[in-house]
């Protein structure tokens, strides 16, 4: 056996995500999660549909889709009956199959997400849920007959849903619910083949974390406690998703991968 890449059973040569096809679901802008997952996956070779949530939002996304040269860019508002399932339709007309998901989408209205959970509207809770996490039980429906060869599930979660982070309110029922989500679907899907994996960064400065209240003084205390002394960025984020993907990866499935620093050990 040699360890020059080139033999050995098991040996792992590099990162390699040619052929793999998939969705990115939560691009928005250039500091987004999701296109820092994208960015990564189509450097290591993956091929990958990309949506935008609205019209508004399409003159934005489309020249990073571009960019990612996504075969696919497609408006998807999960709340808009009927988006979802085009998306996947065209996949499926195009490809055939799937390999792998990214959903990294979540919404509160400001009200509710600026209040507190005790306070919280039994509609606008609805609504976070159902963005935030019932749709990623959607998409793995809906993606489940393109993976007949196995295939990877990603989500974006958020420490908040393991312990209490002030000012972020009701995202962290939300987001416990989305983490016990990843462990069901995992349970259930594991047999055929499908990993489903939650990413957790520590506090990223995104367009959506706009809407925290007090965001930059959570950014700067996160970077100050933890053992790192500095925070992820969506290229860390970036770097994990192409790693779960990839073959490499096949054993892992079912848990939260934490990308803070190491934030998250000190409760």
């Amino acid at each position: 056996m040699t360890v020059d890449g080139k033999d050995g059973p098991g040996l792992a040569r590099r990162l390699d995500l040619r052929g793999k096809k998939g969705l990115v679901l939560g691009i928005a802008a250039e500091s987004s999660i999701a296109y820092g997952c994208a960015r990564h996956l189509r450097a290591n070779g993956a091929e990958m549909a990309v949506t935008y949530l609205n019209d508004k939002a399409e003159r934005f996304v489309r020249p990073l889709a571009e960019i990612l040269a996504a075969p696919i860019i497609m408006p998807c508002d999960i709340r808009v009956p009927g988006q979802l399932e085009a998306v996947f339709a065209a996949m499926e007309r195009q490809w055939g199959r799937l390999d792998f998901i990214v959903h990294s989408i979540a919404f509160a209205n400001a009200q509710d997400l600026h209040g507190r959970v005790t306070d919280c509207s039994r509609e606008g809770f609805m609504e976070a849920m159902d963005v935030s996490c019932h749709s990623f039980i959607r998409m793995a429906r809906l993606a489940e007959p393109l993976m007949d060869k196995g295939g990877c599930m990603l989500t974006v979660s958020f420490y908040g849903g393991r312990k209490v982070v002030e000012h972020y309110n009701v995202m962290g029922p939300v987001k416990a619910a989305l983490e016990s989500t990843t462990k069901y679907l995992a349970a259930e899907l594991g047999p055929k083949g499908i990993r489903v994996i939650a990413l957790s960064p520590g506090p990223l400065r995104t367009r959506a974390s706009s809407g925290i209240d007090h965001f930059d003084e959570l950014m700067e205390q996160a970077a100050r406690r933890a053992p790192t002394q500095q925070l992820a960025d969506i290229d860390d984020c970036g770097s994990m998703a192409a790693y779960l993907v990839s073959d490499l990866a096949k054993s892992i499935t079912g848990t939260t991968m934490y990308i803070d620093g190491g934030y998250h050990i000190l409760g």
